[in-house]
């Protein structure tokens, strides 16, 4: 059985949910439609001609990409244009174009983590927060015979994480009341009598990414026609996620040393380096893509070394007169997606029990030679 187009996507935003992008970034389903059985998946970094010409002879229906193929307003649609010639070139075949871009960066097991990962970075941490799970408090009165398989089921859903403690919950014996009317169902008790039972008052915290998932599964698991429950929102912080990683080597290395260790692990033929390369650098961050504008963030975060791409030569100065050393390997070294996503993707729609294959481009969408 083929996977519709929106059960993929919809897996896609398990690993990166759209609310996690950055706001007004070019995300989601761009070209075409998702209301239709997919065959195959083909996994990109950019979408360009090449690109859907490898989709179409792969028998690719949907591509996801980190690059938006629609960046700025479209004024007219014409085919004897470059980009129109790719626009028709996708619509005459049905091929989907969806975009995942920094709610992939930011995602936990996103881009950012992968770099960060690559390295050997330990102890890691966000360079900006761009998002905060906002935690709400859940409170639902169950049956005592069914209290430890309601509280497990919202435990697996997401529910009664605190910090880095889980299972979290407080829990308070009572009785509660009801009286069942016509055209009930009850699961305890008879029309038009008072009940009184043996319930628990469960308290736990959600996060707003497992809200609803968290209330459907306490719904399924608890016995009760009608459950009796509430949801508000909580002061406390929730997860903070964002763009950038910083964390430690774990061992010192000069800068030299992890210039080469980028070069290898991204598989690029050169880097672009700032500052001497006898320096000795411990705490590293990372950002995929342009990160010129996170100098001052790197900064702040005491790291030693930012290495991300598209840096210009004014910044490059600023940098080294602040004392932060910059290795720039280009943008495209956000091509580690495609392996990656491809491989979770088709991990979570086999669990599923679906035909779709998923595949990432074999093609190299880096616009750079170097000589």
């Amino acid at each position: 059985m083929l996977a519709n187009g929106q059960t993929v996507i919809q897996m896609m935003e398990e690993l990166a949910p759209k609310h996690y992008a950055v706001e007004g970034d070019k995300i989601g389903i761009q070209v075409g439609t998702l209301n239709k059985p997919v065959s195959k998946v083909l996994v990109a970094l950019d979408v360009t001609d090449e690109v859907v010409d490898e989709a179409i002879a792969s028998g690719a229906n949907l591509i996801i990409a980190h690059h938006a193929v629609i960046y700025r307003p479209l004024a007219k649609l014409d085919f004897s244009t470059p980009a129109g010639r790719l626009f028709e070139k996708l619509i005459k075949h049905d091929i989907a174009v969806y975009i995942s871009h920094t709610n992939l960066d930011v995602a936990d097991g996103g881009i950012n983590d992968w770099m960060a990962e690559m390295l050997g970075l330990e102890g890691r941490g966000n360079l900006e927060e761009v998002h905060n799970d906002q935690l709400y408090k859940l409170v639902v009165f169950v049956p005592k015979d069914h209290h430890k398989q309601v509280l497990e089921a919202m435990w697996k859903a997401g529910a009664g994480q605190i910090g880095h403690y889980s299972n979290c919950s407080f829990n308070i014996d009572g009785t509660g009341t009801f009286r069942p009317g016509q055209g009930t169902d009850p699961f305890i008790g008879e029309h038009g009598k008072l009940e009184q039972v043996s319930e628990v008052r469960v308290e736990t915290i959600v996060p707003l990414s497992a809200r609803r998932k968290v209330v459907q599964v306490m719904l399924k698991a608890h016995p009760y026609e009608e459950v009796a429950y509430d949801l508000y929102a909580v002061d406390m912080k929730g997860r903070s996620f964002g763009l950038g990683r910083v964390g430690r080597l774990p061992e010192a290395a000069t800068l030299q040393e992890l210039a080469e260790q980028v070069k290898q692990v991204f598989e690029v033929p050169a880097v672009r380096v700032v500052g001497k390369l006898d320096r000795p650098v411990r705490k590293v961050a990372v950002l995929g893509g342009s990160g010129g504008r996170y100098v001052s963030k790197a900064l702040f975060a005491g790291a030693d070394v930012l290495v991300t791409g598209d840096i210009d030569y004014h910044t490059a100065h600023d940098a080294l007169a602040a004392g932060l050393a910059i290795i720039d390997p280009g943008h495209n070294i956000e091509k580690l997606m495609k392996p990656r996503v491809a491989q979770w993707l088709d991990e979570k729609l086999k669990e599923k029990g679906y035909a779709t294959e998923v595949q990432p481009s074999a093609l190299s969408t880096e616009v750079f030679q170097f000589m």
